[in-house]
């Protein structure tokens, strides 16, 4: 048990005894000789007098005779009023001391003091090194005593990661045990769980930088999607997001996300493997390859827009894609639905591989204030765009750096170059970059996955996660030889020769 009362520090000082009246001047002529101490006001009542105030002296006024202080200063004070000095003694207590002083006391010398930590809504999450196991109780209840209300509870994270959805195991040191909490982001909220789903904080600028690379109208596939952090603000930016994750929690709590943010018409949620879900999104229906056909289904699909209010703000429940799809009418019919489901912005070309210059937010904050209150135009139904995924997709991102450089393989022959309109979509995918490794071993590795050479890559560091450890994205457009008819009419040239 910490035992408060060591870190107790009683200070025997003087005061001068004034008129409340002329407390503000003669603060002005003590200046530099009152008590400056953080927290504590060198001004307090008199217990004697309502009339009277204390100025309480610095500790280098030791002599009650005021000889401390200069005799200029002191001969203007005589002149104010007349001056008595008492004598005042208080104790700076546990409650007074920071994390950091206490902490100092109580670890062995020469050890880091963790008094630094990721927070996440009220959740505290230390990452408590092996030499200070045996102390992380009190290290966790002196920062929750200094940060209480704000924190209400302590984590540290247990072992390893072993789990497919890459979420840690941790244990509640002190505070509630309440992993459920909200966090606040450039204007978008997140609810999540944070011992069910996956979180990091220092990434909010990383989310911001590169949905400040997206254009109102972009139609964005994140494989990677998590509960949101870029689908959400991508969303609210006015793009059309097919967000993906393995994790039925994220799933879940991207959901929740995309309606609590007012963004659920314009997200569509999967909860499959990232390369079923590339595969899924990318097939083409089989109605699409007969467009003289006068199927009653196909003609609803083209002609359907809902209706757009100008001055109301609709909501709409987020729409889930199965993981099997009974058949290809009824997908069709579903993803006709989905493309003219959302309401978006007029659409611009797309600049999605240039590496942001200036302030990387300026674009992203500017269309999230536009969202907020309690009306949000809507463009007119004949503005909206009709693209379906397997015919256009202006981002991918890939945001799982541990492996997701192995997951460029996806695109590999699954977009066909006859039914796809425009650029070929510019993929952001995340790594880990060693001190061993280089930018040219690991564009040498996504082109090997991927099965064709990269043009003009563009890498930004993301952060620093380890001494010799940083994160990366690399952005890129997707390579010609990765289209369907491409490749096939590249393996017929090399089986020719």
């Amino acid at each position: 048990m910490l035992d408060e009362s060591k870190f107790d520090v009683q200070l025997k000082l003087w005061a001068l005894r004034i008129p409340r009246e002329l407390c503000k001047t003669a603060t002005r002529l003590l200046n530099g000789y009152l008590l400056d101490k953080a927290r504590v006001k060198p001004i307090t009542e008199d217990p004697t007098s309502e009339k009277n105030r204390y100025l309480i002296l610095s500790e280098a006024v030791q002599n009650n005779d005021l000889s401390d202080i200069s005799a200029e200063r002191l001969e203007e004070l005589k002149k104010l009023c007349k001056i008595e000095v008492v004598p005042y003694s208080m104790t700076l207590g546990y409650s007074y001391w920071g994390a950091d002083h206490i902490l100092k006391q109580i670890l062995p010398p020469g050890v880091e003091i963790p008094s630094s930590f990721e927070t996440i809504g009220h959740i505290a999450h230390l990452n408590i090194h092996d030499e200070l196991l045996p102390y992380k109780d009190v290290i966790a209840k002196v920062i929750y005593d200094k940060n209480y209300p704000r924190i209400k509870t302590i984590v540290n994270k247990v072992g390893t990661i072993t789990n497919e959805f890459r979420v840690p195991k941790f244990e509640v040191l002190a505070g509630e045990n309440d992993m459920v909490t909200e966090v606040k982001q450039y204007g978008a909220t997140f609810k999540l769980d944070y011992g069910l789903v996956y979180w990091n904080s220092r990434l909010e600028h990383e989310h911001i930088r590169l949905v400040s690379q997206f254009q109102p109208g972009d139609t964005i596939c994140d494989m990677f999607a998590g509960i949101g952090p870029f689908a959400i603000p991508a969303a609210q930016k006015g793009c059309v997001v097919y967000a993906n994750d393995l994790n039925p929690d994220s799933f879940q709590y991207l959901k929740i996300n995309a309606k609590l943010n007012k963004v659920d018409d314009l997200i569509f949620a999967y909860n499959m493997d990232a390369r079923t879900f590339i595969s899924h999104l990318m097939a083409v229906p089989s109605y699409e390859n007969d467009l003289e056909s006068n199927s009653p289904t196909l003609k609803a699909c083209q002609n359907h827009r809902i209706q757009a209010y100008e001055e109301t703000q609709v909501a709409v429940v987020v729409k889930e894609v199965p993981d099997k799809v009974s058949s290809d009418h009824e997908f069709a019919q579903d993803q006709c639905r989905k493309g003219d489901a959302f309401v978006a912005a007029v659409k611009r070309p797309s600049t999605c591989c240039q590496e942001g210059n200036g302030n990387p937010h300026g674009a992203a904050i500017s269309s999230t204030s536009k969202r907020k209150g309690s009306i949000n135009k809507r463009l007119r139904a004949s503005e909206l765009p009709n693209t379906k995924p397997w015919e256009h997709v202006d981002h991918v991102i890939m945001n799982l750096p541990a492996s997701a450089l192995q997951f460029l393989d996806s695109f590999s022959s699954v977009i066909q170059r006859k039914d796809w309109k425009g650029a070929l979509p510019c993929i952001h995918c995340y790594c880990f970059m060693r001190a061993t490794e280089t930018k040219e071993s690991i564009v040498l590795e996504a082109e090997s996955t991927i099965g064709a050479p990269i043009q003009g890559p563009i890498f930004h560091r993301v952060r620093d996660v380890a001494p010799n450890k940083a994160m990366f994205c690399l952005s890129f457009r997707l390579p010609e030889g990765c289209l369907k008819d491409a490749a096939a009419n590249l393996h017929s040239v090399n089986g020719d020769l």
